[in-house]
Formats: C-alpha cells, structure tokens, sequence
C-alpha cells in the first residue's frame, strides 16, 4: 500500500520519528496511523532510555506569565549541550512544560521528588477511607488511589493538556528521542497570587 506524504508528516509530528522510519512504519501497519505512532513512540522510549544514564550539566531556564498576570512558573530544563538547549524543539518542550506547569499545578517534577511525610499522610487518609473492606483490598486500594495521586501532582506522571494521551514524561522522550540527548526537568517554581 503506498503511503502518501501527508501521512508521513502527521506521523513525524506526532513521535518526532525519521521520515523513512514514518514511512517503513506506516506500510508495515497497512497505513494505520494509531499503530504505527504507538510502535514508533515504543522506539523513542527505547532511544530515550539509552540516552538516559548520560549527564545533563546544561541547559535553561524557562519562564511562563499566564495571561491574566495572577500564575507564573520558573522551570529548569537540563540538557547535554548548549546547542541542544536552544534548538527550536527543545524551546517549544520548554514552553510546553512551563505552561503544563502553571495549569496543572504538580507538587514535584518525579514520584521520587514527592516528600515522604507526604506519601506517608497521603497513605493514611486513602487506609481511614477503606477501613471498612478486608486488609487485602485495603493495600490494593491504597495503591490504587496513591497511583492516582502520583498521576495528579508528579509532573512527570502527569497527563499533558495538549493531548492526554501522552504523560510528559512521553513527551520528553519524544523530544529526546528528536534532538538525540538526555533531556530532564531538574526543578520548577509555581507562583499563584494569594497562595
């Protein structure tokens, strides 16, 4: 089946993929384009983890003023280089991540990051609310509502507003798996006036 070219380049703009990658994609799944993004966003996970242990020592700092003027956010996004730092993708990442940031409002960049005292309070309110059901489905429940808790206040985990299928963490890897270097949010400020 041939593939036109318009959808080579919708498939491209969604996963960040090589033209001739959209293209082998797209006919080895008989041109779907759900499939074929799936299968190329799987690669760029690959490629992101490859690249994941390397230093990131670069870098910027973004900044995102809502239009109202009452919510502001600092972010610090590392890279490897400089170049790589202020590559158009690597910008519009970063303005993608701020504004994520200012709407969403997370309470840390990773699960890790997430205070333990918090995880431990978090923890306790999910117990007192299922004390009624066995000890089994207790400690199932509680994962499950600290799972949606991760999902809601780690950005990482986060559903990106643009397009909730993907979480940031998705679209970090496809913009690492775009630019070819390590890229992480190091730390991030949300300013909201009276809070």
């Amino acid at each position: 089946m041939p593939i036109d070219a318009e959808s080579i380049k919708t498939l491209r703009e969604r996963t960040g993929a090589g033209i001739l990658d959209c293209k082998n994609t797209l006919e080895k799944m008989g041109g779907d384009m759900d499939k074929a993004a799936e299968i190329l966003r799987k690669k760029g996970f690959q490629v992101a983890e490859k690249k994941a242990a390397r230093t990131t020592n670069e870098g910027r700092i973004g900044s995102y003023i809502h239009f109202n003027g009452k919510v502001g956010v600092l972010l610090e996004l590392n890279c490897e280089s400089d170049f790589v730092a202020r590559n158009e993708v690597v910008e519009q990442l970063m303005k993608d991540l701020c504004m994520q940031v200012a709407a969403a409002s997370p309470l840390a960049v990773s699960r890790e990051d997430v205070p333990k005292e918090e995880v431990e309070r978090q923890k306790e309110a999910f117990k007192k609310a299922a004390t009624d059901k066995p000890p089994q489905i207790q400690e199932k429940i509680i994962q499950g509502k600290l799972e949606s808790f991760y999902k809601e206040k780690c950005l990482l985990d986060q559903p990106f507003i643009k397009d909730d299928t993907q979480t940031i963490k998705d679209v970090i890897n496809i913009c690492v798996a775009k630019v070819g270097e390590n890229i992480r949010v190091r730390r991030f400020a949300r300013f909201e006036v009276g809070q």
